[in-house]
Protein backbone atom coordinates (compact mmCIF):
# COMPACT_ATOMS: atom_id res chain seq x y z
CA UNK A 1 0.00 0.00 0.00
CA UNK A 2 1.63 3.18 -1.04
CA UNK A 3 -0.73 5.71 0.55
CA UNK A 4 0.80 8.05 3.08
CA UNK A 5 0.21 7.48 6.76
CA UNK A 6 -0.89 10.14 9.20
CA UNK A 7 0.97 8.58 12.12
CA UNK A 8 2.55 11.06 14.48
CA UNK A 9 5.54 8.91 15.32
CA UNK A 10 8.99 10.39 14.96
CA UNK A 11 10.49 7.87 12.58
CA UNK A 12 14.23 7.62 12.32
CA UNK A 13 15.43 9.19 9.12
CA UNK A 14 18.40 6.87 8.88
CA UNK A 15 18.17 3.19 9.47
CA UNK A 16 21.15 0.98 10.19
CA UNK A 17 22.30 -1.17 7.30
CA UNK A 18 21.17 -4.81 7.22
CA UNK A 19 22.80 -6.90 9.89
CA UNK A 20 26.10 -8.20 8.62
CA UNK A 21 26.40 -11.96 8.64
CA UNK A 22 28.96 -13.59 10.87
CA UNK A 23 29.57 -17.20 11.73
CA UNK A 24 29.72 -19.16 14.85
CA UNK A 25 30.18 -22.80 15.80
CA UNK A 26 27.06 -24.34 17.23
CA UNK A 27 25.22 -27.57 16.67
CA UNK A 28 21.51 -27.48 15.93
CA UNK A 29 20.69 -28.73 19.42
CA UNK A 30 22.73 -26.04 21.17
CA UNK A 31 21.25 -23.46 18.81
CA UNK A 32 17.70 -24.46 19.78
CA UNK A 33 18.53 -24.42 23.51
CA UNK A 34 20.17 -21.04 23.31
CA UNK A 35 17.12 -19.49 21.67
CA UNK A 36 15.05 -20.19 24.76
CA UNK A 37 17.31 -17.97 26.83
CA UNK A 38 17.87 -15.61 23.90
CA UNK A 39 21.61 -15.71 24.35
CA UNK A 40 24.05 -14.43 21.78
CA UNK A 41 26.09 -16.94 19.82
CA UNK A 42 29.84 -17.17 19.55
CA UNK A 43 31.03 -15.52 16.35
CA UNK A 44 33.79 -16.41 13.94
CA UNK A 45 35.66 -14.28 11.44
CA UNK A 46 35.99 -16.69 8.55
CA UNK A 47 32.58 -17.86 7.38
CA UNK A 48 29.17 -16.19 7.16
CA UNK A 49 25.81 -17.61 8.16
CA UNK A 50 23.97 -20.36 6.34
CA UNK A 51 20.21 -19.85 6.25
CA UNK A 52 19.73 -23.53 7.07
CA UNK A 53 20.21 -22.50 10.71
CA UNK A 54 22.00 -25.77 11.32
CA UNK A 55 25.58 -25.24 12.43
CA UNK A 56 27.93 -22.45 11.58
CA UNK A 57 31.58 -23.26 11.19
CA UNK A 58 34.61 -21.03 10.87
CA UNK A 59 38.20 -20.63 11.83
CA UNK A 60 38.96 -19.52 15.42
CA UNK A 61 39.22 -15.79 15.90
CA UNK A 62 42.87 -14.76 16.12
CA UNK A 63 44.17 -12.80 19.10
CA UNK A 64 44.61 -9.07 18.47
CA UNK A 65 48.10 -8.06 17.36
CA UNK A 66 50.18 -5.59 19.35
CA UNK A 67 49.75 -2.02 18.21
CA UNK A 68 52.44 -0.57 16.01
CA UNK A 69 53.40 2.96 15.04
CA UNK A 70 53.39 1.85 11.40
CA UNK A 71 49.84 1.20 10.31
CA UNK A 72 49.51 -0.78 7.10
CA UNK A 73 46.52 -0.02 4.86
CA UNK A 74 43.65 -2.44 5.38
CA UNK A 75 42.73 -4.74 2.53
CA UNK A 76 39.22 -4.19 1.19
CA UNK A 77 36.67 -6.62 2.61
CA UNK A 78 34.99 -8.72 -0.05
CA UNK A 79 31.22 -8.79 0.23
CA UNK A 80 30.00 -12.32 -0.32
CA UNK A 81 26.68 -13.52 -1.69
CA UNK A 82 25.24 -14.51 1.69
CA UNK A 83 26.44 -11.43 3.60
CA UNK A 84 22.86 -10.12 3.82
CA UNK A 85 21.78 -13.02 6.02
CA UNK A 86 21.52 -12.41 9.78
CA UNK A 87 23.88 -14.02 12.31
CA UNK A 88 21.25 -15.97 14.27
CA UNK A 89 17.51 -16.24 14.92
CA UNK A 90 17.40 -13.28 17.28
CA UNK A 91 19.32 -11.27 14.69
CA UNK A 92 16.77 -12.28 12.05
CA UNK A 93 13.93 -11.08 14.26
CA UNK A 94 15.63 -7.72 14.81
CA UNK A 95 16.42 -7.41 11.11
CA UNK A 96 12.80 -8.15 10.23
CA UNK A 97 11.61 -5.48 12.67
CA UNK A 98 13.95 -2.91 11.12
CA UNK A 99 12.59 -3.79 7.67
CA UNK A 100 9.00 -3.39 8.92
CA UNK A 101 9.83 -0.04 10.54
CA UNK A 102 11.39 1.22 7.32
CA UNK A 103 8.33 0.11 5.36
CA UNK A 104 5.97 1.92 7.73
CA UNK A 105 8.10 5.07 7.74
CA UNK A 106 7.90 5.05 3.93
CA UNK A 107 4.10 5.20 4.06
CA UNK A 108 3.39 1.47 3.85
CA UNK A 109 0.12 0.31 5.40
CA UNK A 110 0.05 -3.51 5.33
CA UNK A 111 3.10 -5.67 5.93
CA UNK A 112 3.86 -9.34 6.53
CA UNK A 113 6.93 -10.75 8.27
CA UNK A 114 7.55 -14.48 7.73
CA UNK A 115 10.33 -16.48 9.38
CA UNK A 116 9.54 -19.95 8.11
CA UNK A 117 12.01 -21.94 10.18
CA UNK A 118 11.31 -24.90 12.47
CA UNK A 119 11.73 -23.01 15.74
CA UNK A 120 8.80 -20.78 14.78
CA UNK A 121 6.70 -23.33 12.89
CA UNK A 122 6.56 -26.43 15.09
CA UNK A 123 5.21 -25.45 18.48
CA UNK A 124 4.35 -28.85 19.91
CA UNK A 125 7.57 -29.15 21.93
CA UNK A 126 7.55 -28.02 25.54
CA UNK A 127 8.49 -24.37 25.83
CA UNK A 128 8.16 -23.73 22.08
CA UNK A 129 5.30 -21.27 22.47
CA UNK A 130 7.10 -19.35 25.20
CA UNK A 131 10.09 -19.14 22.88
CA UNK A 132 7.81 -17.76 20.17
CA UNK A 133 6.36 -15.10 22.49
CA UNK A 134 9.82 -14.00 23.65
CA UNK A 135 10.95 -13.59 20.05
CA UNK A 136 7.80 -11.61 19.26
CA UNK A 137 8.68 -9.26 22.12
CA UNK A 138 12.09 -8.63 20.54
CA UNK A 139 10.28 -7.73 17.32
CA UNK A 140 7.90 -5.36 19.12
CA UNK A 141 10.60 -3.70 21.22
CA UNK A 142 12.81 -3.18 18.17
CA UNK A 143 9.91 -1.73 16.18
CA UNK A 144 9.17 0.78 18.94
CA UNK A 145 12.84 1.70 19.15
CA UNK A 146 13.10 2.20 15.39
CA UNK A 147 9.87 4.16 14.91
CA UNK A 148 9.74 5.97 18.27
CA UNK A 149 6.00 5.26 18.30
CA UNK A 150 4.47 5.13 21.79
CA UNK A 151 1.01 3.84 20.83
CA UNK A 152 1.78 0.36 19.50
CA UNK A 153 -0.83 -2.37 19.88
CA UNK A 154 0.15 -6.06 19.92
CA UNK A 155 -2.76 -8.40 19.15
CA UNK A 156 -2.23 -12.02 20.22
CA UNK A 157 -4.18 -15.06 18.97
CA UNK A 158 -6.34 -15.53 22.09
CA UNK A 159 -7.26 -13.78 25.30
CA UNK A 160 -5.37 -16.32 27.45
CA UNK A 161 -2.05 -15.64 25.76
CA UNK A 162 -2.59 -11.87 25.88
CA UNK A 163 -3.41 -11.96 29.62
CA UNK A 164 -0.46 -14.22 30.45
CA UNK A 165 2.05 -12.10 28.53
CA UNK A 166 0.67 -8.85 29.94
CA UNK A 167 1.29 -10.29 33.40
CA UNK A 168 4.80 -11.49 32.49
CA UNK A 169 5.85 -8.31 30.68
CA UNK A 170 4.79 -5.65 33.16
CA UNK A 171 7.36 -3.22 31.74
CA UNK A 172 6.25 -3.62 28.11
CA UNK A 173 6.07 -0.41 26.10
CA UNK A 174 3.24 -1.72 23.90
CA UNK A 175 -0.42 -2.44 24.55
CA UNK A 176 -2.01 -5.89 24.66
CA UNK A 177 -5.12 -7.26 22.98
CA UNK A 178 -6.41 -10.49 21.44
CA UNK A 179 -8.23 -11.28 18.22
CA UNK A 180 -11.30 -12.32 20.18
CA UNK A 181 -11.58 -9.02 22.08
CA UNK A 182 -14.75 -7.02 21.46
CA UNK A 183 -12.66 -3.98 20.56
CA UNK A 184 -9.04 -5.02 19.96
CA UNK A 185 -7.99 -1.69 18.38
CA UNK A 186 -8.34 1.70 20.06
CA UNK A 187 -8.72 4.98 18.20
CA UNK A 188 -5.31 6.24 19.37
CA UNK A 189 -3.35 3.12 18.35
CA UNK A 190 -0.76 4.21 15.80
CA UNK A 191 0.67 0.84 14.67
CA UNK A 192 -1.01 -2.55 15.09
CA UNK A 193 0.92 -5.83 15.05
CA UNK A 194 -0.83 -9.20 14.89
CA UNK A 195 1.28 -11.98 16.38
CA UNK A 196 0.86 -15.35 14.59
CA UNK A 197 -2.79 -14.85 13.60
CA UNK A 198 -4.41 -18.21 12.81
CA UNK A 199 -6.53 -19.07 9.77
CA UNK A 200 -9.40 -20.00 12.08
CA UNK A 201 -9.56 -16.32 13.11
CA UNK A 202 -9.35 -15.00 9.55
CA UNK A 203 -12.72 -13.26 9.81
CA UNK A 204 -11.50 -11.23 12.80
CA UNK A 205 -8.21 -10.46 11.05
CA UNK A 206 -10.02 -9.13 7.98
CA UNK A 207 -12.38 -7.02 10.09
CA UNK A 208 -9.48 -5.40 11.97
CA UNK A 209 -7.62 -4.77 8.71
CA UNK A 210 -10.71 -3.14 7.21
CA UNK A 211 -11.21 -0.86 10.24
CA UNK A 212 -7.55 0.20 10.13
CA UNK A 213 -7.98 1.24 6.49
CA UNK A 214 -10.55 3.87 7.41
CA UNK A 215 -9.63 7.54 7.71
CA UNK A 216 -7.08 8.02 9.07
CA UNK A 217 -5.41 4.80 7.86
CA UNK A 218 -2.98 3.10 10.23
CA UNK A 219 -0.30 0.48 9.53
CA UNK A 220 -0.99 -3.20 10.18
CA UNK A 221 1.85 -5.70 10.47
CA UNK A 222 1.27 -9.46 10.61
CA UNK A 223 4.15 -11.32 12.26
CA UNK A 224 4.39 -14.96 11.15
CA UNK A 225 0.72 -15.29 10.15
CA UNK A 226 -0.82 -18.75 9.70
CA UNK A 227 -3.73 -17.85 7.52
CA UNK A 228 -3.22 -20.53 4.88
CA UNK A 229 -4.83 -23.93 5.38
CA UNK A 230 -5.31 -26.61 2.77
CA UNK A 231 -7.96 -28.44 4.78
CA UNK A 232 -10.42 -30.36 2.64
CA UNK A 233 -13.31 -28.56 4.32
CA UNK A 234 -12.14 -25.16 3.11
CA UNK A 235 -13.99 -24.21 -0.06
CA UNK A 236 -12.36 -22.79 -3.19
CA UNK A 237 -14.16 -19.44 -2.86
CA UNK A 238 -12.88 -19.04 0.71
CA UNK A 239 -9.35 -19.81 -0.45
CA UNK A 240 -9.59 -17.26 -3.25
CA UNK A 241 -10.86 -14.57 -0.86
CA UNK A 242 -8.07 -15.39 1.55
CA UNK A 243 -5.40 -15.20 -1.14
CA UNK A 244 -6.83 -11.90 -2.36
CA UNK A 245 -6.72 -10.50 1.17
CA UNK A 246 -3.09 -11.57 1.62
CA UNK A 247 -2.21 -10.03 -1.75
CA UNK A 248 -2.94 -6.59 -0.27
CA UNK A 249 0.06 -7.04 2.06
CA UNK A 250 3.74 -6.57 1.29
CA UNK A 251 6.26 -9.20 2.38
CA UNK A 252 8.76 -6.90 4.06
CA UNK A 253 10.75 -9.84 5.44
CA UNK A 254 10.84 -13.46 4.34
CA UNK A 255 13.25 -16.23 5.29
CA UNK A 256 12.70 -19.83 4.29
CA UNK A 257 15.43 -22.51 4.36
CA UNK A 258 15.02 -25.20 1.70
CA UNK A 259 16.84 -28.51 1.06
CA UNK A 260 18.54 -26.97 -1.98
CA UNK A 261 19.18 -23.50 -0.57
CA UNK A 262 17.08 -20.67 0.79
CA UNK A 263 14.65 -17.90 -0.16
CA UNK A 264 15.19 -14.50 1.45
CA UNK A 265 13.83 -10.98 1.25
CA UNK A 266 14.48 -7.92 3.42
CA UNK A 267 12.67 -4.70 2.49
CA UNK A 268 13.49 -2.69 0.45
CA UNK A 269 15.76 -5.25 -1.21
CA UNK A 270 14.88 -7.72 -3.94
CA UNK A 271 13.86 -11.33 -3.43
CA UNK A 272 16.94 -13.55 -3.33
CA UNK A 273 17.17 -17.25 -4.08
CA UNK A 274 20.28 -18.95 -2.70
CA UNK A 275 21.77 -22.30 -3.64
CA UNK A 276 24.04 -24.47 -1.54
CA UNK A 277 27.74 -23.82 -2.00
CA UNK A 278 28.98 -27.33 -2.69
CA UNK A 279 32.59 -26.35 -2.03
CA UNK A 280 31.90 -24.79 1.38
CA UNK A 281 29.49 -26.49 3.78
CA UNK A 282 26.84 -24.30 5.39
CA UNK A 283 27.44 -21.48 2.89
CA UNK A 284 25.26 -20.12 0.12
CA UNK A 285 25.70 -18.68 -3.33
CA UNK A 286 23.25 -16.20 -4.81
CA UNK A 287 21.40 -18.02 -7.58
CA UNK A 288 18.90 -15.36 -8.63
CA UNK A 289 17.40 -12.01 -7.65
CA UNK A 290 13.77 -11.30 -8.49
CA UNK A 291 11.40 -8.36 -8.16
CA UNK A 292 8.51 -10.58 -7.09
CA UNK A 293 8.31 -13.59 -4.80
CA UNK A 294 9.58 -16.69 -6.66
CA UNK A 295 6.95 -19.30 -7.46
CA UNK A 296 7.25 -22.98 -8.33
CA UNK A 297 8.08 -22.28 -11.96
CA UNK A 298 10.81 -19.80 -11.02
CA UNK A 299 12.44 -22.32 -8.70
CA UNK A 300 12.23 -25.07 -11.32
CA UNK A 301 14.04 -22.85 -13.83
CA UNK A 302 16.66 -21.65 -11.34
CA UNK A 303 17.50 -25.14 -10.16
CA UNK A 304 17.07 -26.89 -13.50
CA UNK A 305 20.71 -27.99 -13.59
CA UNK A 306 20.48 -29.59 -10.16
CA UNK A 307 17.30 -31.34 -11.23
CA UNK A 308 19.03 -32.90 -14.23
CA UNK A 309 21.80 -34.14 -12.00
CA UNK A 310 19.34 -35.83 -9.67
CA UNK A 311 19.90 -39.57 -9.57
CA UNK A 312 16.22 -40.35 -9.83
CA UNK A 313 15.42 -37.55 -12.25
CA UNK A 314 12.79 -36.29 -9.84
CA UNK A 315 11.78 -32.62 -9.85
CA UNK A 316 13.89 -30.78 -7.31
CA UNK A 317 10.96 -28.69 -6.22
CA UNK A 318 8.88 -31.84 -5.75
CA UNK A 319 11.58 -32.97 -3.35
CA UNK A 320 11.10 -29.75 -1.47
CA UNK A 321 7.34 -30.32 -1.19
CA UNK A 322 6.29 -30.97 2.36
CA UNK A 323 9.31 -29.04 3.58
CA UNK A 324 7.60 -27.93 6.77
CA UNK A 325 7.05 -31.52 7.89
CA UNK A 326 10.52 -32.76 6.97
CA UNK A 327 12.88 -29.81 7.47
CA UNK A 328 13.50 -30.61 11.12
CA UNK A 329 14.70 -34.11 10.19
CA UNK A 330 16.69 -32.66 7.31
CA UNK A 331 18.53 -30.22 9.54
CA UNK A 332 19.36 -32.86 12.14
CA UNK A 333 20.84 -35.05 9.43
CA UNK A 334 23.30 -32.39 8.32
Amino acid sequence: MASSSTITCNFHSNYPPPISATHFSNSLSSFSNSILSLHSFTTSSSFRISAKFDKFQGEPTQDPQPSSSLQLPLAPVEVEDDSCLPPDLEGAVRQSSQAAALFVSSGGMRAIVELLIPQLQFLDDEGAQLELWELSKIFLDTLIEETQCQQVKAIFPDAGAAALLKYRWKDALFRFASLSDRKPVDSDDEIVIMIVPDYQMLEYVQKIASNLSNDPPRPLIMWNPRLISEDVGVGMNVRKLRRYFLSTFTNVYYMRPMPFGAIFRCYPGLWKVFSDDKDRPNRYLLAKELVNRPDTEDLEIIFGDEEQKSEQGQSLFDKAAGIFSSINRFMKAM
